[in-house]
């Protein structure tokens, strides 16, 4: 069990890395930035990791939910992943679009246990030359300017590419975690924030990142369970903790509670968590935890899950989406119906 558990922790280990530990830098070398000479083509599906044209684990549905499951592909869903590349060996500051040891990694994590919560709906998730998880944390901030700046290169083309060929006036929603909520904020600036495409937008749920207050002109957080056109996401620690980072953000960050869907310290009780989604994938645990609105985080109860005991962090970035994977699902199905009533 604790071998599995840890594997399991393992292949998340982008995530959980990603804001618990800005300290890492220093156990880093400064490396120079080089760009990638392979550009992803997305006329080609090898370049998507969920695409409905194409299998994916972005595909599969937790046995629990299998009876209620449908299809509906009125609506689409364009889903960036979190950084998946990690190695402490890798010079690179941007990942190799064909590397095949990353993109599995990515697909059999973020993929499988993120995307899949949005997969009701029609569902694109670009590959991308993603920025090392380095480039969050060293000194060097030109050259992690850079490998960010490339990263979303690819999205904003993945994106382009997707408007211009199978989006046909379809409603929008944008998902995203970690390093993909980085660049989804970047999307969401370029195409829809007082841009004629807002109109399109169902929601935004850009998890597991800072969201500032100041960002956007006009798009702004949702602050019921059914309001659309509007921004979703959180951060997830263990009650009584907040990073010091988040102290010196000073509430700016907007924050929805998963549970409640609002944006006040209103509790959200067990009670209302509908299922998470952990180490076995066909496995719906409901009431895992509670949540409530601290500044600019979510707290919770530490939940109870097979080899939780060994899961010491106050941190729960890894879990963001997962510990509330069934109210996202339901969410998404609510807000999508707003849309249409609009």
């Amino acid at each position: 069990m604790v071998k599995r558990f840890c594997s399991v922790l393992y292949l998340f280990f982008p995530a959980l890395f990603f804001s618990c530990t800005p300290t890492y830098s220093k156990y880093l070398p400064t490396y120079h930035f080089s760009d990638p000479e392979k550009v992803p083509d997305y006329s080609k599906l090898e370049y998507w990791a969920a695409h409905p044209y194409k299998q994916s684990p972005a595909d599969s549905v937790p046995e629990p939910l299998k009876e209620t499951y449908y299809k509906d592909s009125s609506v689409d869903v364009f889903f960036l992943h979190p950084t998946t590349f990690v190695s402490k060996g890798d010079t690179a500051w941007n990942a190799d679009i064909n590397d095949s040891v990353i993109n599995a990694k990515t697909d059999y994590t973020s993929i499988l246990y993120q995307a899949s919560a949005f997969n009701k709906y029609r569902l694109f998730a670009p590959r991308y030359r993603q920025a090392h998880l380095r480039a969050y944390f060293t000194t060097d901030s030109a050259d992690a300017h850079k490998a960010f700046e490339l990263a979303y290169e690819d999205i904003k083309n993945s994106f382009q590419y997707y408007l211009d060929h199978y989006n046909q006036g379809r409603p929008i929603i944008i998902a995203s975690h970690s390093q993909g909520s980085t660049h989804a904020q970047h999307l969401l600036k370029d195409y829809f924030d007082n841009k004629k495409l807002a109109g399109r937008l169902v929601a935004a749920y850009v998890i597991g990142m800072v969201i500032p207050k100041d960002y956007f002109v006009r798009l702004g957080p949702c602050t019921d369970s059914a309001q659309t056109g509007c921004i979703i996401g959180w951060r997830t620690y263990k009650k009584g903790y907040a990073p010091p980072f988040v102290e010196k953000e000073n509430g700016n960050s907007y924050v929805v509670n998963p549970l409640n869907w609002s944006t006040t310290n209103n509790y959200g009780s067990a009670d209302l968590n509908r299922g998470a989604v952990l180490i076995k994938f066909n496995r719906v645990i409901p009431r895992i935890t509670d949540a409530q609105i601290h500044g600019d985080i979510l707290w919770i109860h530490k939940p109870h899950f097979p080899g939780s005991v060994f899961y010491r962090s106050p941190n729960y970035h890894v879990g963001d989406i997962n510990l509330f994977y069934v109210n996202i699902r339901d969410n998404v199905d609510t807000r999508v119906r707003a849309f249409w009533k609009h």
